[in-house]
């Protein structure tokens, strides 16, 4: 008995060593969490792609752009070095300065507030001061004042890296 006893302790230790303190996870549990977790991204994926119109994916497409050449930026800058320091701040900001104002752009122009103030949910306040905000402003003229603020932007980065 105390020899079966002992190489119990022993196999619980190792198994409690080898997943790093914690008790091993039963592997229908993790196939479980791992096929709940992929029917929810996909369900997500499925019901953006079904709600967006065309314009609001190309405006995502383009922040996720934006994100993507600011994170290179940065990686650059650790990698190599920022020898021209203003250099990698103008286009650091650019990037920044431009999701923000295109973030501005879809808040205005994202067509299905409209739907959603019809819809008549338990989030009727919300959606109405929402709706507020950005009711008197049109689409063409949140596109227009996007692409000033653009060109302002783009402006004063230019003059500052010079």
């Amino acid at each position: 008995m105390p020899k079966q006893e002992a190489a119990i302790k022993k196999a619980v230790a190792s198994t409690t060593t080898a997943t790093g303190g914690h008790a091993p996870v039963p592997k229908g549990k993790l196939a479980t969490t791992i096929n709940e977790l992929t029917s929810a991204v996909q369900t997500t994926i499925a019901d953006y792609e079904k709600s967006l119109t065309p314009r609001l994916k190309l405006i995502d497409i383009f922040l996720v752009f934006l994100v993507v050449l600011g994170v290179l930026q940065f990686i650059y800058v650790l990698l190599v070095g920022n020898f021209p320091f203003n250099a990698f701040l103008g286009g650091f900001i650019s990037c920044v300065g431009q999701f923000v104002l295109l973030v501005s752009l879809r808040l205005q122009i994202n067509e299905k507030r409209d739907d959603q103030q019809k819809d008549g949910d338990a989030d009727d306040d919300i959606k109405k001061d929402s709706k507020a905000v950005f009711d008197h402003i049109s689409p063409e003229r949140s596109f227009g004042d996007f692409i000033f603020a653009s060109l302002i932007l783009h402006f004063i980065v230019i003059h500052f890296i010079n």
